[in-house]
């Protein structure tokens, strides 16, 4: 049996539940951990039902304990201490693909796995295309939703999102900080009104003061729509745009893999971490600055 452990944010998720998918795919027995991934982490939960309706088989408790052999009874703990600990733990340190995880029977696979080398089986694609869309009347609620979607659809629309809040943060800083800076957003910009002169720019932020400041003009569009399922709109608006500018982030990154439109043009920056290369992150589709 494989078991992911599902945790970090939408984005995140998206990811592990593509792996998931590609294992079942070779015939592995594959279930998913709901549970431990979130233990620690107060501000996030497993999201996928709630934004997509997606389910998948779960892994129980016990069934974790003996694939991570953490059974905490005498016997399991002098077993232990005299023959070592039987762990099945993967953990994705590298962020990179690694295509050993494709071929293990038997894992608690720990990570985000953040590469579209762990799905390129074509039914595996074709149903997260399914998996991964939105119903338009339930997700657009407010006339301000439908105004922007009527836009966006109507112009040279190109998304541009920026991702700041948590990535200032201590801790979280030193990874993602300081990467998607304003010399970035300028000269993906400047790319975009090179290639299309008519563009028209949506930006998608929580840190609207900022962007304000450094991404703005009159061809800017202040994405913000009051709606209470703010995750569904703007991931939804945001793949409708015909191009995309992105943050080092992988709710954009999904965001911007929905829109399979062949013409598209999508800039990413070329470094994704502080801490690590992300080669694999990459798809051919983008094109790094």
């Amino acid at each position: 049996m494989i078991i992911i452990r599902l945790k970090g944010g939408l984005g995140n998720q998206m990811f592990q539940y593509a792996l998931y998918l590609q294992l079942k795919a070779l015939g592995r027995e594959v279930k998913v951990d709901e549970v431990s991934g979130f233990v620690d982490d107060k501000q996030r939960d497993p999201a996928l039902f709630d934004m997509f309706g997606i389910t998948y088989d779960k892994a129980g408790n016990e069934e974790v304990i003996d694939i991570t052999d953490s059974h905490m009874d005498l016997f399991s703990r002098i077993k232990r201490k005299l023959f070592g600990r039987k762990n099945h733990e993967y953990i994705d340190e590298s962020g990179n693909f690694d295509p050993k995880v494709l071929e293990m029977e038997t894992a608690y696979l720990n990570g985000y796995f953040q590469s579209a080398k762990y799905f390129t089986d074509k039914d595996v694609l074709e149903q997260l295309r399914r998996e991964y869309s939105f119903d338009q009347d339930k997700v657009l609620v407010s006339d301000k939703s439908w105004e922007l979607y009527r836009q966006i659809r109507q112009t040279e629309s190109v998304s541009i999102h920026v991702r700041r809040g948590d990535y200032l943060e201590p801790g979280t800083v030193e990874t993602f900080g300081g990467i998607c800076d304003t010399d970035y957003y300028k000269r993906a910009i400047d790319i975009m009104l090179q290639r299309f002169p008519n563009a028209e720019f949506y930006v998608f932020t929580s840190d609207k003061e900022w962007c304000e400041q450094n991404v703005s003009g009159k061809r800017f569009h202040m994405v913000d729509t009051g709606e209470e399922n703010a995750d569904a709109v703007d991931m939804y608006l945001m793949s409708l745009c015909k191009h995309h500018i992105l943050a080092n982030s992988s709710f954009s990154w999904w965001s911007a893999w929905i829109n399979d439109d062949p013409s598209k043009t999508v800039i990413v920056p070329g470094k994704w971490l502080n801490n690590k290369p992300m080669n694999d992150i990459y798809t051919d589709r983008m094109e790094k600055i």
